[in-house]
């Protein structure tokens, strides 16, 4: 033990790998979406491991917290800037006010309890699950004019009144809008979902089949000459499938196999290459068509592809005016993913399309080069980061954000901190306009958001360790009630806001709930239970101001306390 204990402190990196090994190990232990996750792992690993008195060097964890809220501002760029435009507006204002409560609230549960601006910034980032916050916070405790003894004691505390708030923080908050929410709203969730997706354009099952991830295929049918379909074009015949996405790819006539123009005059003895969903051409057309087994026909090349939406063409529209443009003639679409935490959005016909989306789409491989050339480009996975623009990005960045002016006694900063999170909200919008620039893989991405801020909260946590335990005897229960106070008064407030001031439809209002408090295990609980998807779409845009404003709520809640 006493080798151990020489090593790491002569090596302090070590410690900090082993925290990170405990904290990813123990955190992917979840139910149903709720865990203590890697964060709070890591931490906890790293205040045990930080009993061994073993000196760590804050730089490294700035340098990677650093990199963390870039990555952050680079996910949620696109999906921030919308939710600033017209359209995104009302679910944008609406995480203001959410945040707003979540700052005032803890502001309130601290001022009461009489908690110093420590305990108060770890009780924030606890009881409202954002971990982030820590850093900006740390950050403006380090410029505080108070002595070097006074401000270590307050970042000793945080990260005890952290601890012990974020799991009530995460499980609470999924029970209060997942559980409680549809009943203080007094509706039943299933149903507003489903009147959500029938307003939308969507249809039951026995209408459509499955909304989405349709089973497409390439099947052969000859035309007889009492098929109905029998002198039309080839225009007409997929226009008698408007839910049903029936496309024909191309016929034989004879022994000559020939492209299938719009206008093409289906005759007698033509054998057609349809491609669609299953059950359409199992159920409908194979009933009144016979399927022939044409291989030299069915040789189609195919492909599925995803497409990183830019194009001014389709951004703004909705599902159903996007598959009336030619360019999305033959084109499946099957998934839309949004945002940072690439959730996946309802397909209705009224769904509307951002630019920041994700489209999957497959279909035959000419048809889907000329969609994604028209909407934007394919989104293939790379492995070369466009590391000049990122160095550079968070460079000024930090520059602005280093500026301080002073009111008073007050320092008033972004701090480095908040010039590298707005540096990545400016760098992430701009390459959903031009995606030539700065990319970023998502592997890269995931990398630089999740080990970043545990490598700094593995720093945090061997930092305090020697005075933990003393810091939670200091601060006892109450620290924990006043973080379900904390958690639990934003989020009821917030539901009753939205319902009754900013009039959400019921199907959406929890899902933006879920969102402006960036809790994604209480959106997942919360479309569990509704059995739709139709959540998610109040999800993303105030995720993306959530995200944001909570994040730099950690430095504003040690203006307040100070």
């Amino acid at each position: 033990m006493a080798w151990i204990e020489t090593v790491l402190r002569t090596y302090p990196p070590i410690a900090v790998f082993i925290a990170l090994a405990f904290g990813y190990w123990f955190g992917k232990f979840n139910y149903r979406g709720l865990g203590l996750g890697a964060v709070t792992s890591t931490l906890i690993a790293a205040v045990a491991i930080g009993q061994l008195n073993i000196p760590i060097s804050p730089m490294v964890g700035s340098f990677f917290f650093l990199l963390f809220l870039f990555a952050v501002g680079y996910g949620v760029g696109p999906q921030f800037v919308r939710g600033l435009a017209k359209d995104g507006l009302k679910q944008a204002l609406f995480a203001v006010v959410v945040c707003l409560l979540c700052l005032g609230s803890t502001w309130l549960a601290a001022r009461l309890a009489g908690y110093n601006a420590g305990t108060a910034a770890g009780l924030f980032a606890g009881s409202q699950t954002l971990s982030a916050s820590m850093g900006l916070a740390t950050d403006s405790i380090n410029q505080l004019s108070i002595s070097g003894a006074q401000k270590q004691s307050l970042l000793n505390e945080m990260p005890v009144a952290y601890a012990v708030t974020y799991l009530f923080g995460t499980v609470g908050s999924a029970i209060i809008l997942a559980l409680l929410g549809p009943k203080l709203l007094r509706i039943d969730i299933v149903k507003e979902c489903a009147d959500y997706e029938s307003s939308m354009g969507g249809m039951n099952h026995a209408q459509s089949g499955d909304l989405a991830w349709h089973p497409y295929e390439i099947r052969a049918f000859q035309v007889g000459e009492t098929t109905a379909v029998n002198g039309q074009t080839v225009s007409e015949i997929e226009h008698l499938f408007p839910h049903g996405g029936v496309f024909i790819e191309r016929l034989r006539r004879g022994t000559e196999i020939l492209a299938a123009k719009s206008d093409a005059v289906v005759k007698t003895g033509d054998i057609l290459a349809i491609t669609g969903p299953r059950h359409v051409l199992i159920d409908v057309i194979g009933a009144h068509a016979k399927e022939v087994d044409d291989r030299e026909l069915l040789s189609v090349p195919m492909e599925g592809i995803d497409v990183f939406v830019t194009s001014k063409a389709i951004a703004g529209k909705t599902i159903a005016q996007i598959s009336k443009m030619p360019e999305a003639h033959g084109v499946f679409l099957c998934k839309i993913s949004r945002g940072l935490t690439g959730e996946e959005i309802p397909l209705l016909p009224k769904t509307v399309v951002q630019r920041g989306d994700v489209l999957s789409v497959s279909g035959r491989t000419a048809d889907t080069t000329i969609a994604a050339k028209a909407w934007g480009r394919v989104d293939r996975p790379g492995s070369i980061t466009d590391v000049m623009t990122l160095a550079l990005a968070i460079t000024i960045g930090c520059l602005i954000g280093a500026i301080t002016i002073h009111i008073g006694s007050i320092p008033l900063t972004l701090s480095t901190a908040g010039g590298a999170l707005i540096a990545g909200l400016i760098t992430g919008w701009i390459r959903s306009i031009h995606p030539t620039f700065g990319y970023i893989p998502t592997s890269t991405v995931w990398f630089m958001n999740s080990v970043g801020l545990n490598v700094f909260i593995a720093g945090v946590g061997i930092a305090s360790g020697p005075t933990f335990v003393a810091g939670l005897e200091h601060l006892g229960a109450g620290i924990f009630l006043w973080g379900v106070f904390a958690t639990t008064l934003p989020l009821v407030l917030s539901i009753f806001i939205g319902k009754y001031l900013f009039r959400f439809h019921p199907a959406i209002l929890l899902g933006a709930c879920a969102g402006a408090r960036t809790t994604t295990a209480a959106l997942g609980m919360i479309n569990e239970i509704a059995h739709s998807q139709v959540p998610t779409l109040g999800y993303t845009v105030t995720y993306a101001v959530g995200n944001t404003l909570l994040t730099i709520w950690g430095m504003v809640i040690i203006l307040l306390m100070t």
